[in-house]
């Protein structure tokens, strides 16, 4: 019965993102993202195009596409220092780059989502990671920083218009404010401001984004830390479902995968309420970042994540960036295989599974038009 129920969300009269202003491409996404979740569910990296284990900025390359043969289906992006007028963001990629890169995945087919770990408003040093209280009052309206924060979204406008496909349209982004909201390590998460003032926060955003800037290329993914148990624990900072296009989660693997099923229980359980929320509130569902780093359990891509999201029908899962080696982590930092990683023929064998949707699997369904 629930599984009929979330079906028959997906699958939903409402096939209309939340901004009813959105362009033609960014609404035929939202429509097409929905028929396609009955069929499987998207891979994406972060970072995917820029660099991977041993290498950066060499046009073509893909630690994802030089193991599977085919690029990733999403590809996800950071806007982290945009908001300071920077010229790269917080991982060091240049945003003139990136705009290319997007316009790339996007020309053949694939789709972009976005996150931001925007700096504190109190300043650069501690980055996105200040857990000052009262830091978001202070950027809502008729708050000392409430200036200082139109002017941040002033700069994450000008970069989402300037996204433009060859024929002059605007590129469709999942924009994911905010995430992992219900931690306790960003300064807007729930032991920095209350649950009013984050509502507050993500509809004032929103509401600038589209009104006062025009940009409606945007469908709005909602993303919790994965530390919720129920439903309404999910549900606290919820902005309402005329603010939210996709409903979402961050989860990663900590323990030894080789010994331990706790992450595919944790987040099979956390997909099932999930998935009842996605089809009471007639929603996209997606794991918005999720791995295992340097992935050392040989059959983790379908022993484990496989296994982990199971027959529940979220339109996309998302692995963390190929940094190579981390000299502040003094290790190597990686989530997605490369050649001859010991992963690698495991994530051919996830590759080829049915439900398993990469950039060629996207391109045919035209998801733009």
């Amino acid at each position: 019965m629930r599984y009929l129920l979330l079906l028959a969300a997906i699958l939903g009269a409402n096939t209309e993102p939340t901004d009813k202003s959105a362009t033609a491409q960014t609404a035929a996404l939202y429509k097409n993202l929905k028929k396609l979740a009955t069929k499987g569910y998207m891979f994406g990296h972060q970072d995917d195009l820029a660099y991977g284990v041993n290498w950066r900025y060499e046009a073509g390359r893909s630690d994802v596409k030089e193991v599977a043969g085919d690029y990733p289906a999403v590809y996800g992006w950071e806007l982290g220092g945009l908001e300071a007028a920077q010229e790269k963001n917080i991982d060091g990629v240049p945003f003139k780059k990136m705009r290319q890169y997007i316009k790339e995945g996007y020309e053949r087919g694939g789709v972009i989502t976005i996150s931001w770990h925007a700096r504190s408003p109190y300043g650069a040093e501690k980055g996105a990671w200040d857990t000052t209280h009262g830091t978001v009052a202070s950027i809502l309206p008729g708050g000392n920083n409430h200036q200082l924060y139109k002017g941040w979204l002033n700069e994450l406008a000008k970069f989402f218009l300037s996204l433009k496909g060859n024929k002059g349209e605007m590129i469709p982004v999942l924009f994911r404010p905010y995430h992992e909201l219900t931690g306790n390590w960003f300064w807007w998460c729930r032991n920095a401001c209350t649950t009013e003032q984050f509502k507050v926060l993500w509809r004032f955003t929103q509401y600038y984004l589209r009104e006062e800037k025009k940009v409606h290329n945007l469908l709005y993914v909602y993303n919790t830390a994965g530390d919720f148990k129920t439903k309404d624990e999910f549900l606290e900072r919820y902005p309402g479902d005329d603010a939210v296009d996709v409903i979402s989660f961050d989860s990663y693997q900590y323990d030894d995968a080789a010994k331990s099923d706790w992450f595919v229980k944790n987040t099979n359980r956390q997909l099932q309420l999930m998935g009842e929320i996605a089809a009471e509130k007639n929603k996209l569902m997606a794991i918005g970042e999720t791995g295992y780093e340097q992935i050392p359990f040989a059959g983790w891509w379908t022993e484990t994540l496989a296994k982990a999201i199971g027959g529940h029908k979220i339109s996309y899962v998302l692995v963390w960036r190929n940094h190579g080696y981390n000299e502040w982590m003094k290790k190597m930092h990686y989530y997605a295989p490369y050649k001859d990683q010991v992963s690698a023929a495991d994530f051919v064998k996830f590759y080829q599974q049915e439900n398993t949707l990469f950039e060629k699997d996207v391109a045919k369904e035209r998801l733009y038009e």
